[in-house]
């Protein structure tokens, strides 16, 4: 099944996959460099200007995939990306030591990732098809969790007396990545003459984007997106506090083979890797099962389970049950993530792909925005309140979905098998 996807996307999965395995082994730790070089509070700031200017390039780099073509943004984006770890090598060299030009390249990075990512969100739809775009998503989302967990295990491993090498191989992999880029991606996208004569300053990309805020039914599905990614996002925010202090640090014996002590941050560690083992593990088999199904009801059946896992973990301190609830949520991930993707790539407007996939990107800000919100509900709402409020986000997650695909014309309705 994998080999009958059209190439670009394969080489999209292959690239993104190599991407990732490096990338987050350096930079979910980068606030800890600059706390070390710096402090806390510098480092918060700087990580957030980061965060921001990829957002902003993002929707520049969404307007500019539509105006330019994918493959032509994609492959500045790739160059930029090279430049920009070149000059974080030199900057964590043994002659050299700057945590300012590292900030720097960072924020290149970050430029480099907006223009590159919209536009390949708009190839992956551009090249696929009805038929295909479930089991596309799901092995690309499996492709990330895959990539994340090994990255995240060589960080842990290496990053703190190791930088240097691992930017190195940053290095490495963003020159195969630009080759495989640049050879083998087939520009399928033609530029129409009216989107090249809107030009390329902030007028017609405000216009551009005002056209995408006026289409109720997207804005509506973003919505719901956002109420369910801000479920994901209490995690690392109202969740991990709470197991923090109500999980009394206590000795574990596995099997009479070992003991450790677990503590709430521990448990937590644990909880994370069991939820991304299963998305690794069990991808294949879910996707299979979606295939020549109804997406809208799998959607809606994935968003109640993810919303019940997450509502007990808002409030259980019962080891088991904590692991149950998070084999819940997993199913209820591989259930809505792809079929949520396929539906997204049926909602947008055609001719503005490029732009909806970037204005589709504050989905994730928005999310993170609620699981910040988290921190504070959860002072005056409590474990229970709290489990309440996840379901309240479920439910809202899929009243504004829905009031999105009936406000089309050409309702989704089944998802043909494509063999």
């Amino acid at each position: 099944m994998f080999k009958e996807l059209h190439q670009n996307i394969r080489i999209r999965i292959y690239t993104s996959f190599l991407s990732r395995v490096v990338g987050a082994a350096v930079f979910p730790f980068m606030a800890i460099y600059f706390t070390s070089k710096m402090n806390a509070t510098v480092a918060g700031i700087l990580i957030l200007i980061q965060v921001g200017v990829q957002f902003f390039t993002g929707l520049y780099g969404g307007y500019l995939a539509d105006i330019i073509g994918r493959k032509r943004l994609m492959v500045t984006g790739e160059y930029l990306k090279l430049f920009a770890f070149a000059g974080m090598l030199a900057a964590n060299s043994p002659w050299l030591e700057s945590a300012w030009i590292t900030f720097i390249m960072m924020l290149l990075v970050g430029v480099s990732g907006g223009l590159v990512n919209p536009a390949a969100e708009a190839m992956l739809i551009d090249v696929s098809t009805k038929e295909t775009r479930s089991f596309m998503y799901a092995i690309n989302y499996w492709a990330i969790n895959m990539s994340m967990m090994i990255g995240l295990v060589i960080g842990g491993w290496f990053f703190e007396r190791h930088l240097f090498e691992l930017i190195g191989v940053l290095i490495g992999i963003s020159l195969l990545t630009l080759w495989m880029t640049s050879t083998k991606i087939i520009d399928t996208y033609k530029v129409c003459d009216e989107k090249t004569g809107e030009g390329y300053g902030w007028k017609p990309l405000l216009k551009n984007y005002q056209l995408v805020v006026k289409d109720f039914s997207f804005l509506a599905f973003t919505l719901g997106g956002v109420a369910i990614l801000g479920i994901e996002f209490q995690r690392n925010n109202f969740i991990s506090i709470r197991l923090e202090e109500a999980i009394i640090p206590h000795m574990v014996d596995v099997f009479h083979l070992f003991s450790f002590q677990l503590d709430g941050i521990r448990l937590l560690s644990l909880l994370t890797v069991a939820n991304t083992l299963a998305i690794v593990f069990f991808t294949g088999i879910v996707s299979k099962w979606i295939k020549g199904r109804k997406e809208e009801p799998i959607m809606y059946t994935g968003f109640i389970l993810f919303g019940l896992g997450y509502a007990y973990m808002a409030f259980s301190t019962n080891i088991t049950g904590l692991f149950i609830a998070v084999a819940v949520l997993s199913i209820g991930e591989l259930l809505y993530v792809p079929t949520r993707q396929s539906i997204l790539a049926d909602i947008v407007d055609d001719s503005r792909r490029g732009a909806y996939m970037a204005f589709n990107g504050l989905v994730f800000q928005l999310g993170k925005m609620l699981g910040a919100l988290g921190l504070i509900l959860g002072n005056i709402l409590g474990g229970y309140g709290m489990g309440m409020f996840y379901l309240v986000l479920v439910v809202a997650g899929i009243f504004f979905s829905s009031v999105a695909i009936r406000g089309r014309k050409a309702p989704i309705t089944e998802f043909r098998a494509s063999s």
